[in-house]
């Protein structure tokens, strides 16, 4: 019987043990697993985290987000459903509220509440081609903007001519054309061998930070960025530049136009913010700016911008006051 007995208890001594075996094999399987899928991943700046009250800059750029959504939202509405704003100036600022309401904001936060900074080489890639779209898309808008302006204040009886649905062709070929160049620095920057290190210095995906953690001599290519912000910033910031000092030039001339000065200058202040957060990020050298410079000029243009892009267009504008009074009375 105490043979029996003895005999039994190491078979069952010897089940555990196999059972712990097979158990740490599968674990180290897919230890091994996750460790391949990781290695694909990038893992992204935790923004908050960095700051003294991780959770007041939480609050607040949640805030700016959920500001930047309504108006947005708000203008989009009202430029679509009032038959009297349909003109090339309206389709103008309806096309930069849709581009304002594509923001990284939603997965920053998401990403701090959940703790996982990780995203996918696929989705690092969408953000890149996203974020490169957007900007110079904006580039060119923004400059057919100030010309609008410059056209309804310096030729008020001309801009029905000069401002035909054509222009808003000419605006649409330009996305077109920035969809094209942000293609081709996203597919070159995304097949350069990188390093072990995937950890961006940055709260989203961009070129620059990605260039970072590349293991090979990237120099010629940063001289063809260079040469892609040149095209798509110089021209707009040239035709934005002498578009605002005629029309200051008028009205400072005119008496009766003094009362725009005001929304002119409000303009050329958020112009203005965009592009030298642009000409920081693509045109300087990397020795002019560190990395927390970095980060913080993004923020310029990723959150600040698109929650004052539809107050200053709009605060001051009586038609889209007169369509949102006439939305409220339905």
């Amino acid at each position: 019987m105490e043979k029996q007995k003895s005999s039994s208890q190491r078979d069952e001594l010897g089940g555990l043990e196999a059972l712990q075996e097979s158990d740490a094999e599968g674990h180290n399987e897919g230890f091994h697993i996750n460790n391949q899928t990781s290695k694909s991943d990038f893992i992204l700046l935790d923004l908050f985290l960095g700051t003294q009250a991780p959770w007041v800059l939480f609050a607040v750029t949640i805030l700016a987000l959920l500001v930047a959504l309504f108006c947005n939202t708000t203008i989009i509405i009202l430029i679509r459903a009032d038959s009297r704003l349909h003109s090339p100036m309206y389709f103008l600022l309806n096309q930069l509220s849709v581009m304002d309401l594509s923001t990284f904001v939603p997965q920053m936060a998401l990403a701090f509440l959940s703790g996982n900074h990780h995203i996918s080489f696929v989705g690092c890639g969408a953000q890149l081609f996203l974020f490169m779209t957007l900007v110079a898309a904006e580039c060119l808008l923004l400059a057919a903007m100030a010309y609008d302006c410059y056209m309804a204040i310096c030729y008020p009886l001309r801009y029905s001519i000069f401002l035909r649905p054509s222009v808003c062709v000419l605006v649409v070929a330009g996305s077109l054309g920035a969809l094209l160049n942000a293609l081709v620095h996203v597919v070159y920057t995304l097949t350069l061998p990188y390093c072990t290190s995937r950890e961006i210095l940055h709260f989203f995906c961009e070129i620059p930070a990605l260039l970072k953690l590349v293991c090979a001599d990237t120099s010629q290519y940063e001289k063809g960025l260079f040469v892609s912000g040149v095209i798509f910033l110089l021209p707009p910031i040239s035709a934005i530049t002498a578009s605002y000092e005629r029309t200051l030039f008028t009205i400072l001339r005119s008496m009766s136009l003094r009362k725009t000065l005001a929304t002119c200058c409000s303009y050329m202040s958020v112009v203005s913010l965009f592009y030298v957060a642009a000409i920081n990020k693509y045109l300087l050298p990397k020795s002019y700016h560190s990395p927390q410079q970095y980060v913080v000029v993004s923020l310029l243009y990723t959150i600040l911008t698109p929650m004052l892009n539809p107050v200053i267009y709009n605060l001051q504008n009586k038609d889209i006051a007169r369509a949102f009074r006439k939305v409220r009375k339905k």
